[in-house]
């Protein structure tokens, strides 16, 4: 008996099916997966998948917990970039202890299947957040900016730089907390040399300096999870363009519009610390993520201290309302 994750009911599937199969569930038609056991964890269903593997939602039998694990495909295991990338990640988030940063339990291998568990998140990513709700409140974006910003500080601390921010890299768990993952391109801060052939990153939040192929640092990072923040803040990516190649140029030579220009309601100290951290030149942007979060946190208290004010004027409002009704 498998237990839909859409509606709770309980399905019979023979004992023949194979695992990981995906069928309907009897009564609402979502998909539930007929679970397979890795060692002592159970694979009960997809959270996600990628280039390099498939994660799941997992039941650690031996500590009684639930975890994810990302099983990587076979077709990849005896190659040996993919291999190093997985590996990479693995050491990456091993070596890194931050709330916001996606925990590493261990990298297992089994019948010819290597695999990591984590720390499960599986609340969806916030690029499924975007396209559900077109764009977030402002101070749910900030909130998430602070708190990515601070995991990306920590990361530098131990001279690693992630080199994939998006909104599909932060996902949230049970209590809603962003977490960040996967550092499959994560490379340490030293042995980032100028001119690199290969340009990693996502076209639509890539820094500028990636694109010519000159030296990548934090600055880099710090670019495109502002690009990020701005896509969730206004719906819209930094630069919309009807092909890769305009939108890669675009990062180069088309000036940013101001989140505040895009949506009038935004207040202007979340606006302005997004377009200085998307500044061209890296070193118009923010000197550290410290001086970031800082312009981050202090947006993010202007606004709370408008919305208060907001509300005790309505309330202001609404009680006036009810005396002259009473007279």
């Amino acid at each position: 008996m498998v237990t839909c994750g859409g509606c709770g009911v309980k399905n019979f599937i023979p004992g023949d099916t194979a695992p990981l199969s995906v069928v309907p569930c009897n009564r609402c038609g979502f998909s539930i997966m007929m679970p397979k056991m890795l060692r002592h964890f159970e694979l009960q269903s997809i959270v996600g998948e990628g280039g390099m593997g498939t994660v799941f939602s997992a039941f650690d039998t031996i500590l009684e917990r639930e975890v994810a694990v990302k099983l990587m495909k076979p077709d990849l295991a005896n190659h040996p970039e993919s291999l190093e990338s997985f590996y990479r990640e693995a050491r990456a988030c091993a070596s890194l202890n931050h709330t916001n940063i996606i925990h590493i339990y261990s990298f297992e291998e089994f019948e010819g299947n290597r695999f990591l568990v984590m720390e499960l998140a599986d609340r969806g990513s916030l690029d499924l957040r975007i396209e559900k709700e077109r764009h977030l409140p402002e101070l749910e974006v900030l909130d998430i900016g602070i708190k990515v910003a601070s995991a990306l500080d920590t990361a530098l601390k131990h001279n690693l730089l992630h080199r994939d921010i998006k909104p599909g890299n932060i996902l949230f768990n049970a209590d809603g907390e962003p977490k960040l993952v996967d550092f499959g391109l994560a490379r340490t801060t030293d042995s980032n040399a100028e001119g690199d052939d290969a340009v990693w990153g996502t076209p639509y939040y890539i820094a500028p300096e990636k694109i010519r192929r000159e030296r990548e640092d934090f600055l880099s990072d710090l670019y495109s999870l502002a690009g990020t923040l701005y896509h969730a803040l206004t719906g819209h990516v930094p630069f919309e363009a009807a092909t890769v190649e305009e939108v890669i140029a675009a990062h180069i030579h088309t000036p940013l519009t101001p989140p505040n220009l895009v949506i009038p309601e935004i207040t202007a100290p979340s606006s302005d610390a997004l377009v200085c951290a998307m500044a061209k030149n890296p070193e118009d942007r923010f000197g550290s993520y410290d001086e970031f979060i800082m312009a981050l946190t202090a947006a993010r208290s202007q606004l709370l201290v408008s919305q208060l004010r907001a509300s005790r004027d309505a309330s202001h409002t609404r009680a006036n309302g009810r005396s002259w009704w009473r007279r």
